[in-house]
């Protein structure tokens, strides 16, 4: 049968124009040529068949069509909703039980307190209850893997509001209520009162039973922000692994589940606003056009959104279960324009079929990396770093603990180099908040990942007194935990916390339920404004990893600045540092001069260059690389100051590193032309060593040299 279709391109005939943009911004020559390819209703069909006889346009437009349609089996390209296809592990639910029980007991004693026993019942009810028990077995395994192997993981998202995430040593977070415990006799104390924000703030208190120092735990997080308020939400575990070790924990997924069971999980990407505008600039100027920036936003917005291309998560890895076929959730791929990879990825977004396969989160980050480089050069465990110490905990409201005065260091905080708190504009939020204890650091990271959360909001609540920092809404967690507590039902605390985090405010009937439970104007006014929250647990983690690195950049100043620089390395240029104080300073200020103007390279060492003159401003020195002792990609500590590695000269490479590193560990003499041959290295490296000293004194030949 014949079938009349349209080649629809876009909905609406006006909207070719926004097709012409990107097609012009793609290179095409004939975009202002293009057929009329709108979506055409059965009327404008009929007519533009109007050359058949008015019984033939009707059979090739309506009649046929619906016939073949008649024919196709219904089928789903993705399965049905609301059906997990978990791995099957044999044990999963005994593991995941006895495991939360046996480590819930070792902390807090044989005869679990009420508030331990309610949180574990309620949590293993859900998991277990709804076939989660084989994702918090793999992550489990997967968080044991690294940490055997020597790298510690941090958790994202919102897994550090689950009490059995914590017990099964997925997480660090603890979310029950602040509390103290004994680690002698397992004595435990819970404040339930709101008087503190979390254990990490309590003061220090020896045990009523056996006078051991007790220790502080607890974040007073809600399972319901995992899960869902029935716990029946498909559990997103997000992990950060060492960048080093995220390939390593990729492939240990393959060994659990097999090579053909895992697959990377897909992207879309579509265009950004930004990049829609510049398509529109590039078509006007193509034709000697300028139009006004009203007239190119418009247009920008008509491009906005559109596929752009297919990629991949980050570290997202779908399971697929041994007994299914990729095929009936998704078709797959390799990733766009690499038709060689080894990579596999799902073709369609992972957003489409995350909630029918298990997707686990293997993410890479410095933080981990970081905290493993400082404590092989320590000799001290991150998990044994305590959360109280005065010395870091001042650095994020003053400068005293670095020895140096506000004025030298140009800011009021010493938070250069910390994860989390050494932008600029998280260092001008300490400055406004001056916070006194863990739990402000974990709103203030809630504060900057969030939007309209602090700037028009939480700033000017706490800048003209309305509210102080304890009070005002930094992360999701807060609106829930706050209302419960001024006595709105649970339920509706959650309903009312779920639409204010995804930027839908609060009704007008759920405003009457506040007003009656006497929330203050100014709070549901802030409610109003936010367009996105921050998870508590998730904010949490980060503190929690940031607030290790700070505590090393305290008490162990030059293992702080070695691993920093070492994760820096690319951005950095040892040509400024080595010359001292003043350089870096006029190297800084040279950078700054150029505001806006100043390159992307310009500003990764700037980011570089201010830690550098913190260094040196607390009596610390570089060294000049050395062609003998420096590593190919990491600062040493030396006795008599760091040593910058060879990829820290500007413009040499990773390989390029290498290659000297290995020439130079051939032989204790040699000629430049030994080492160029022996490196395999170009006349511009050899040329860039020298520049920088690192071969003064060495031959241009010498025929006697051994290797």
């Amino acid at each position: 049968p014949v079938v009349a279709t349209c080649d629809v391109h876009f909905l609406d005939p006006k909207d070719d124009f926004y097709r012409c943009i990107l097609q012009a911004g793609h290179g095409y020559k004939d975009a202002d040529e293009q057929a009329p390819l709108f979506f055409r209703t059965t009327e404008e069909m009929l007519e533009e068949f109007s050359y058949l006889t008015q019984e033939e346009a009707y059979a090739v437009v309506v009649k046929n069509p619906r016939e073949i349609i008649q024919d196709i089996p219904m089928l789903q390209p993705v399965p049905g909703l609301q059906v997990l296809y978990s791995p099957q592990i044999p044990g999963a639910s005994d593991d995941v039980l006895n495991m939360s029980y046996q480590n819930a007991r070792a902390l807090y004693g044989e005869d679990l307190p009420q508030i331990v026993q309610d949180r574990l019942t309620l949590e293993l009810d859900s998991i277990l209850g709804n076939g989660f028990s084989e994702l918090y077995l793999i992550a489990y395994k997967l968080v044991k893997k690294s940490l055997d192997d020597g790298y510690i993981v941090g958790s994202r998202g919102s897994v550090g509001s689950s009490f059995v995430a914590t017990m099964m040593n997925i997480t660090e977070v603890n979310p029950l209520p602040p509390h103290y415990r004994c680690p002698k006799c397992l004595y435990s104390e819970f404040v339930t009162d709101a008087s503190y924000a979390c254990g990490f703030d309590l003061p220090q208190k020896k045990c009523p039973r056996c006078l051991e120092l007790l220790t502080g735990d607890g974040h007073n997080i809600p399972f319901a922000v995992f899960l869902g308020f029935k716990g029946d939400k498909v559990p997103d575990i997000d992990l950060n692994f060492s960048g080093e070790y995220q390939a390593i924990a990729h492939k240990y997924t393959e060994e659990l589940f097999g090579k053909t069971n895992v697959f990377r999980a897909g992207t879309i990407t579509k265009i950004a606003e930004k990049n829609a505008a510049g398509y529109a600039r590039k078509y006007f100027e193509g034709k000697e056009q300028y139009p006004r920036n009203a007239r190119i936003e418009a247009l920008a917005s008509g491009c906005t959104d559109i596929k752009k291309t297919t990629g991949q998560h980050p570290g997202g890895i779908m399971v697929v279960p041994r007994d299914m076929d990729i095929h009936y959730f998704t078709p797959v791929q390799r990733p766009a324009n690499a038709k060689d990879s080894e990579i596999i990825t799902t073709h369609f977004d992972y957003h489409s079929i995350n909630d029918r396969l298990i997707k686990l989160d293997i993410l890479g980050h410095d933080a981990p990396t970081m905290i493993k480089m400082l404590e092989d050069m320590t000799g001290i465990k991150a998990s044994e770093i305590p959360f109280d110490d005065a010395g870091t905990m001042s650095i994020f409201s003053s400068t005293e603990a670095l020895g140096l005065a506000p004025e030298q260091l140009g800011s009021k905080v010493a938070t250069l180099g910390i994860p989390e708190f050494g932008t600029n504009f998280v260092r001008q939020m300490l400055e406004d908040t001056n916070p006194r204890c863990f739990s402000d650091l974990v709103r203030i990271s809630g504060y900057s990942h969030g939007e309209k959360v602090w700037l028009e909001n939480a700033q000017d609540l706490i800048k003209n007194g309305t509210a102080k920092v304890h009070e005002t809404i930094s992360a999701r967690d807060d609106i829930m935990v706050a209302l419960i507590q001024k006595g709105v039902d649970s339920f509706v605390a959650f309903k009312i916390m779920e639409s204010v985090r995804k930027g839908k405010g609060v009704s007008d009937e759920e405003q009457k339920i506040l007003k009656e439970n006497k929330i203050p104007d100014w709070y549901i006014d802030s409610c109003q404004k936010i367009n996105y929250l921050f998870p508590k647990a998730h904010a949490v983690a980060y503190v929690m990893m940031a607030y290790r690195i700070a505590y090393c950049k305290v008490h162990y100043p030059e293992a702080f600045y070695a691993a920093y620089f070492t994760i820096k390395a690319s951005d950095f240029d040892a040509d400024i540092v080595v010359k001292g104080e003043e350089e870096i300073k006029n190297s800084i200020k040279h950078i700054n001069q150029k505001g806006r103007e100043a390159s992307d390279k310009e500003k990764k060492l700037l980011v570089v260059l201010e830690s550098a003159y913190e260094m040196a401003l607390r009596g610390l020195k570089f060294l000049h690389v050395d062609i003998y002792k420096s590593h190919p990609v990491k600062f040493m500590i030396t006795e008599e100051g760091i040593l910058p590695p060879f990829i820290a000269l500007a413009g040499l490479g990773e390989k390029a590193a290498f290659n000297i590193a290995q020439a130079a560990k051939e032989g204790e003499f040699m000629s430049r032309d030994d080492l160029k041959t022996r490196g395999n290295l170009s006349k511009a490296v050899i040329d860039l060593l020298c520049a920088h000293g690192c071969l003064d004194g060495m031959p241009e030949s010498n025929q006697t040299t051994l290797f």
